[in-house]
């Protein structure tokens, strides 16, 4: 079988100009993505606004670490939040009913966030002067990584059930990313998950990432992730 065209016939034949075409495209939607991104950098430099992107898998405990994030720091920061999923606008509601503003992006059979939705969702969500942006992408640890939003951090989230060589397998995400958060380390007497190695792993692909160990369910760590929360937000301020 054909694995391009997917015919059923074994035949020779090449698809050059399918995939000179295929490459063409994807650097048409990435220089396109990129201006946006960069438009949408200026917006939030202008008005001081902190933006960060999500990344995971799903299930590693993105919107639940948004949860407490929001209900234990709304005193001190301004939160505006913008979540991405394929359907449905469960986790905009649980966002919602902790207080913050949030805009729910559904991608459809799209797995990733790009700029222009996160563009379009600005002009709907409003943030004012110095906000807190808090962007959830779709739960993906491939596609979000090519697709710059404007933001002025990658914060990616990885769970002890996910196995510690997430970042040999995804190297990517990792790399592009500014923190990693470990995360569901309540979860460490019961899961096959060597810390000591994860954090190694990422080293190695990204020696000026910071990774932080934290339980967004018990509140472990949290503390250092709000005080790298102040000190995000101080830098874009000043």
């Amino acid at each position: 079988m054909c694995t391009t065209c997917g015919c059923g016939e074994p035949h020779e034949h090449t698809h050059e100009k399918d995939q000179e075409l295929l490459i063409k495209l994807e650097r048409d939607v990435l220089h396109k993505n990129k201006l946006i991104a960069e438009r949408n950098r200026g917006f939030f430099e202008a008005r001081d606004i902190k933006a960060i992107n999500f990344l995971s898998s799903p299930g590693s405990g993105k919107t639940t670490l948004l949860e407490k994030t929001i209900a234990s720091q709304k005193n001190h920061f301004d939160f505006y939040v913008i979540e991405g999923d394929q359907q449905s606008s469960r986790d905009a509601d649980r966002i919602e009913k902790i207080g913050a503003k949030v805009l729910q992006i559904n991608t459809g059979k799209g797995c990733h966030l790009d700029a222009d939705m996160v563009h379009k969702a600005l002009h709907q969500l409003e943030p004012p002067n110095g906000a807190m942006l808090m962007i959830e992408n779709v739960g993906n640890l491939v596609c979000p990584a090519l697709f710059d939003l404007g933001e002025h951090k990658r914060v990616v989230i990885m769970s002890v059930t996910e196995g510690d060589d997430k970042p040999l397998k995804y190297p990517d995400i990792f790399f592009s990313a500014d923190l990693c958060i470990i995360n569901k380390i309540d979860l460490l007497p019961y899961v096959d998950f060597d810390i000591t190695a994860a954090e190694d792993y990422l080293h190695r692909l990204n020696p000026s990432m910071e990774i932080m160990q934290v339980s967004a369910t018990t509140g472990e760590g949290m503390e250092a992730w709000y005080h790298w929360l102040e000190k995000e937000s101080r830098l874009v301020l000043d």
